[in-house]
């Protein structure tokens, strides 16, 4: 006898949430390689933020614009509602100052900075959905309806945050004399 399939097919807002966490888990790893990149002390994370604007402006202009072109929608700006256009505005102006804050804490973590890379994505990968909660919770006026669990889940993304910039991994602090080793020479 054979079975129906009743499988259900993995939710595309998923995808698309995964796709997110996968760019965003790697973003302040490149960002922090393009300020490096850039060989300037002084300048090179705002040489890279300014190249991020334009990674920004090639996704988040360009692409819409044919998106919105293709699917026949308006492009007369001045027909969007105004609202829209505001709290859209807002969020973009939160996002760039967001990226512009990861690269001046980066700037301003103790050296050698990639050990801290880690650290800086962290606390504002566990902060941020802390904030989001917290808010959006209080927005939406749903504090009564708050139950235990999404209490600890905040608890626990803070104490995941705190672990993962108390416990980094470091290397071993070299002695003095000794001869730096490479990992071809240690497998010897």
């Amino acid at each position: 006898m054979m079975t129906a399939n009743t499988s259900v097919p993995f939710p595309a807002w998923l995808c698309w949430a995964l796709l997110t966490v996968a760019c965003w888990g790697i973003y302040g790893i490149f960002l922090h390689s393009g300020a490096q990149g850039m060989a300037d002390a002084e300048t090179g994370r705002i040489k890279a933020f300014l190249w991020v604007g334009l990674a920004y402006f090639l996704t988040a202009v360009l692409a819409p614009l044919v998106i919105l072109k293709l699917r026949g929608a308006s492009l007369a700006f001045w027909a969007y509602p105004a609202a829209g256009m505001g709290w859209s505005l807002v969020a973009g102006i939160l996002g760039a100052v967001g990226a512009l804050g990861v690269l001046l804490a980066f700037g301003a973590a103790p050296k050698p900075t990639p050990l801290y890379v880690p650290v800086v994505m962290s606390i504002i990968f566990a902060g941020a959905p802390i904030v989001n909660a917290v808010v959006s919770t209080t927005r939406e006026h749903h504090w009564p309806h708050v139950k235990a669990p999404f209490l600890l889940g905040i608890v626990l993304a803070a104490v995941g945050g705190y672990l993962v910039t108390k416990y980094k991994p470091t290397p071993p602090a070299k002695s003095a004399g000794a001869a730096p080793t490479t990992q071809a020479g240690a497998a010897r």
